[in-house]
């Protein structure tokens, strides 16, 4: 199959299997991991920030920066298709006791402007009111086809929060692959964040595992949530070995992803009865309306199945992420069965 869902379905590479099996493990609990620890240390260097903890998900990494960030009655600022609003299950009420204040990005690109969070901000109101506590932002940005935030316009965000005394957290889960589209340093990208969560197991092809990064108290802290959520894991280095390699290794050749899903964008923008402007795509998340097709997007992705890809339907539009286990050809292979899908009804 070709699988273009996401870019959660890669396969570890044969680097990353030999490294799990000679990796060498201690009790991750104790921080006793060598390979946890080693991978911990390389990702606060390549971010630099003080400290990083690894975590079972880029969901749990989230939800921690969340609870450590505000206190139980505060609301907590992000773009209306973030996915810590639309796909991380309620939790920040949950377990952190916020409110989510959703804010429509008017450019259409998810990418929020400072102007755009101001109007949302509950500062200084009077006591009924809920306070603003966190603003969080996404780079790049999934549900708006992966659009890019340059380090410019992240900083601008951070210094007028930090002078509201607001912190900022950075949903980074595929923060490389807006690295390679904007040849900006990760660093860079999230200088002045309070805390970054990226993945190891999207673009980056590790089999497990995202990371939270911060100042060392913070995530000292972020420590002992994780365990209270569950994440205490013993001999864990066997999915950090995979992790170094996809850190070390994976983001040279982010920009093929690109590259692919770009081809893609420019090939389904000339289909009938779709809608998608191929500029826009600058990572690999490519996105496209069917509105005007004679299908629904649920009726073409099972018509792709039938070619063998699998695709997300996503109300009038259908998500095609591409990743190093997609290759050229196969981006060739899709479009020739979407062209025959389309044309055919």
């Amino acid at each position: 199959m070709i699988d273009l869902r996401s870019d959660t379905v890669t396969k570890p590479t044969a680097e990353m299997r030999r490294a799990m099996a000679k990796a060498e493990v201690g009790d991750d609990v104790y921080a006793e991991d060598p390979t946890v620890n080693l991978l911990q240390q390389k990702a606060a260097d390549i971010f630099g920030k003080e400290a990083a903890l690894f975590v079972p998900t880029g969901s749990m990494g989230n939800q921690i920066a969340v609870k450590l960030h505000t206190k139980p009655g505060d609301e907590i600022i992000i773009e209306e298709r973030g996915h810590i609003f639309n796909y991380e299950m309620g939790t920040p009420s949950v377990v952190a006791g916020v409110l989510i204040r959703p804010v429509k990005s008017a450019s259409g690109s998810g990418i929020l402007t400072w102007a755009e969070i101001e109007s949302a901000l509950h500062i200084n109101q009077p006591y009924y009111a809920c306070p603003t506590g966190l603003i969080c932002l996404e780079n790049s940005h999934n549900l708006a086809g992966g659009t890019v935030m340059t380090a410019e316009q992240c900083a601008e965000i951070c210094d007028r929060a930090h002078a509201l005394d607001l912190p900022v957290h950075l949903d980074g889960a595929r923060i490389f692959n807006a690295s390679t589209a904007l040849n900006e340093s990760v660093a860079e990208l999230s200088k002045n964040c309070d805390s970054v969560q990226f993945c190891l197991s999207k673009g980056l092809g590790a089999p497990v595992g995202s990371m939270l990064l911060g100042k060392r108290d913070f995530i000292e802290e972020a420590r002992v949530w994780r365990k209270r959520l569950g994440g205490g894991m013993r001999q864990v280095g066997v999915l950090a070995a995979a992790g170094l390699i996809a850190l070390e290794e994976t983001p040279k050749i982010l920009n093929v992803d690109h590259e692919n899903a770009r081809m893609l964008a420019e090939g389904v923008a000339n289909l009938k009865g779709v809608l998608i402007d191929a500029e826009r795509v600058a990572t690999n998340i490519v996105i496209f309306n069917i509105s005007d097709a004679n299908l629904s997007s649920s009726e073409i992705c099972a018509k792709l199945k039938e070619h063998g890809i699998l695709a997300s339907p996503f109300g009038n539009s259908i998500r095609m992420v591409t990743h190093y286990d997609v290759s050229r050809k196969d981006v060739e292979t899709t479009l020739r069965a979407l062209k025959k899908i389309i044309q055919q009804f």
